[in-house]
């Protein structure tokens, strides 16, 4: 059984007992009828050649409370889309989002052309594209996004990440999920090994800073999966780069109370594809991730006032990496009384990439510290361009049709 503990500036929902998922599902149902879902989908053509979307789509299947589906397909050619709409037949009530079709595309243009950046392709532009869409329909109230590449999937995951925002007695505006990366050894290095003990360095320099105790108090800040309102959608600008989840942190940070912000434990067991670390090359794997994390740290914590110098960042790095060196101890420990695999020299390897990471943000902030990856806003495009969300609903619904 998990922990009931309250770590933080924000709720956290734990799984305590044995939670009915017929319960959650039939209280979802009531709720949806006036508070309408949204699940939005992000995934690559390739996600489709892999097991991990046949149990989704199978689990997915089983849903009845969601109003609809936006999946966000990247990647793919005009036949490739057309298997793709087959193979998502089992969900109901599903929209594609072509990313590589020409409506789509003629909407970029349009954006282009109105100086308006949508961003490089990836996760980040798929998500806004798909907020963009489920504004446009007007059907859903609320949206929740989880990745394409879940192997241990469940609806249960799903209904626990929509229920504390659905619920209209609980007053969330934004709920992140979190779990625990575990197999026969522990997961999610850039989380354990840089995202913590990067924020408690910053924090020991900077004193208790606010944002920095925003972001210390989430399990588990880059998950991938999360449930808001739709009027967050039109008011967060979402980075198009791998730091997607810390910058969208931010813009919740930014814009709501912490009050109105939790997470919830959506799954017991949870597996996923995994990155290399790619350690001699910045500009792949986990370190690419690290290096856009890093930055987007240092960018919001300017946005709040802080200022840096090359002096700082000195003392970040050699700060980070005694922090760092620490937490490999506590990690070995914690495998060790769980008969976990433990492996101290790939840990260290890690800290040492991620300590190389931290330096060139550092270096590629100083240099530009104004370069940001952030997209704009809905409220900002519609401003802009009047009619772009229904040029928006034509263009999907014409694709789908």
């Amino acid at each position: 059984m998990a922990d009931f503990y309250q770590t933080g500036i924000i709720t956290t929902l734990h799984n305590l007992g044995r939670p009915s998922l017929d319960r959650l599902e039939a209280d979802l149902r009531e709720f949806c009828r006036a508070r309408p879902v949204a699940l939005v989908l992000p995934a690559l053509y390739s996600e489709f050649k892999r097991p991990a979307m046949a149990g989704i789509v199978s689990e997915l299947s089983k849903v009845s409370y969601l109003k609809e589906v936006v999946l966000v397909l990247d990647k793919a050619s005009d036949k490739e889309y057309q298997q793709v709409r087959e193979f998502m037949d089992p969900v109901p009530n599903v929209m594609i989002i072509h990313n590589d079709g020409k409506r789509v595309n003629e909407i970029l243009d349009t954006l282009a052309r109105n100086k308006l950046d949508a961003g490089q392709r990836g996760k980040g532009r798929s998500a806004w594209l798909a907020y963009g869409y489920v504004l446009a329909s007007g059907q859903s109230d609320i949206i929740a996004l989880h990745d394409c590449d879940i192997v241990t999937y469940s609806r249960e995951l799903l209904a626990r990440l929509c229920y504390p925002v659905v619920n209209p007695n609980l007053d969330y505006v934004f709920c992140k999920g979190f779990y625990s990366r575990v197999t026969d050894r522990m997961h999610g290095r850039v989380t354990r090994l840089l995202m913590t003990p990067l924020v408690q360095s910053l924090m020991q320099l900077l004193g208790q800073n606010r944002f920095l105790l925003f972001l210390d108090s989430f399990r588990y800040p880059l998950a991938g999966e999360f449930c808001m309102t739709a009027d967050m959608a039109r008011v967060n600008r979402i980075p198009w780069d791998w730091g997607l989840e810390v910058g969208s942190l931010a813009e919740v940070y930014r814009n709501y109370s912490p009050r109105r912000v939790c997470q919830v434990d959506i799954a017991v067991t949870y597996e996923h594809k995994h990155q290399s670390l790619s350690a001699d090359d910045p500009g792949q794997g986990l370190m690419k991730m690290t290096v856009d994390i890093c930055k987007s740290i240092f960018r919001n914590l300017a946005s709040e006032g802080v200022v840096f110098s090359e002096g700082f960042f000195k003392s970040l790095s050699v700060i980070y990496l005694r922090n760092a060196e620490d937490t490999i101890m506590k990690y070995e420990a914690d495998a060790a009384i769980n008969g976990l695999l433990f492996d101290r020299h790939e840990e260290a390897m890690a800290v040492e990439a991620f300590t190389r990471a931290i330096i060139i943000a550092a270096n590629e902030y100083i240099e530009n510290p104004m370069a940001t990856p952030l997209i704009p806003n809905w409220n900002r495009v519609t401003s802009a361009i009047p009619g772009i969300l229904n040029m928006m609903k034509k263009a999907v619904e014409e694709d789908n049709r």
